[in-house]
């Protein structure tokens, strides 16, 4: 499909990582095919009369060496999202007021634009809590916010378990816990604002001392994966707080996990997600703005965003 016209929702489009971020290599190989695009921050978002639209800046030239990663006119248009092939929700978590009101006006677009990912799926699934669609692929995993529970529930998993807030992103206040340390009851504590707040404890797996994979799904299919490694001797993988990229395959049973979330994710139109899995277990399912594109083409010598692209356009609307 030739002369789309694709608009990006990004956080401020200063603050995009030229080499790093997903959202510059899809936006790059659209320009190459010679598809207009535009970018507008989730606040210009707007709904009148019953149309939504977007003040959108549009795209000159997108750079994956120097910043800044996008150059950007400094007119912005008020166009209705119907004038857009595509609208592709792009903003970085955390999933909050805003961006829950955000999916609200752009449910207004629906059926006049192709809308990746689905406003109705990006409510739908909570990062965290999403995968007990899927329980038989999930570690012993419980939430709730009260202390008693958390302390037998770390009990009955041998001692050790990870604590995570439900709105946590990026590695964010993620807690190793361990019978007998000293810290434990403070970070059950802060974890739950004392009893206030649900919070995910599950399971321990030691495999996540090697990793864990992150597997990127285009249209319920895997199309990339990695292996994020802890440094430093944090807990954590995530590449934002330094967990080194390396290469990985997939597994039968990463085939399996892929196979079986694929149904619901279709349902729910969440067309490009990002599945996190350590050893044999499905911790998270990434959906409002999935990464991990430009590391992979790095790791494995390819250019996933030009699946992702031919995927935008056999599915944008043929004419507006």
């Amino acid at each position: 499909m030739q002369g789309m016209r694709i608009l990006a929702i990004t956080d401020s489009p200063h603050t995009l990582r030229p080499a790093s971020d997903t959202t510059v290599a899809i936006l790059e190989e659209a320009r190459l095919r010679g598809h207009e695009v535009w970018v507008c921050e989730i606040g210009e978002l707007w709904l009148q009369h019953g149309t939504p639209g977007a003040s959108a800046r549009a795209v000159s030239k997108v750079s994956r060496t120097t910043a800044p990663a996008l150059t950007i006119g400094d007119t912005r248009e008020r166009l209705p999202l119907a004038h857009f092939h595509v609208v592709l929700m792009r903003k970085d978590p955390p999933y909050d007021s805003v961006y829950h009101q955000a999916t609200l006006i752009l449910e207004y677009a629906r059926g006049k634009t192709f809308l990746c990912n689905d406003p109705r799926g990006l409510r739908e699934a909570n990062e965290k809590l999403y995968i007990f669609h899927f329980p038989e692929l999930v570690a012993p995993t419980i939430v709730t916010h009260r202390l008693d529970e958390l302390r037998a529930f770390l009990e009955e998993q041998g001692g050790e378990m990870v604590v995570k807030p439900l709105d946590g992103y990026g590695g964010s206040a993620v807690f190793h816990a361990r019978r007998g340390d000293s810290n434990t009851n403070a970070i059950l504590e802060v974890s739950t604002h004392n009893g206030q707040r649900w919070v995910m404890a599950q399971r321990y797996l030691p495999e996540g001392k090697q990793g864990d994979k992150r597997i990127l799904l285009l249209g319920g299919e895997p199309i990339g994966c990695l292996l994020r490694v802890p440094q430093g001797g944090d807990l954590r993988s995530n590449m934002v707080i330094g967990g080194l990229a390396t290469a990985s395959t997939l597994t039968a049973r990463d085939l399996e996990i892929c196979a079986r979330v694929r149904p619901r994710l279709l349902q729910d139109g969440l067309h490009f997600v990002g599945l996190d899995v350590i050893g044999n277990y499905l911790t998270e399912i990434n959906v409002t703005s999935p990464t991990g594109v430009q590391a992979i083409d790095r790791l494995q010598n390819t250019r996933l965003e030009n699946q992702i692209v031919d995927y935008l356009e056999q599915n944008a609307p043929l004419s507006l």
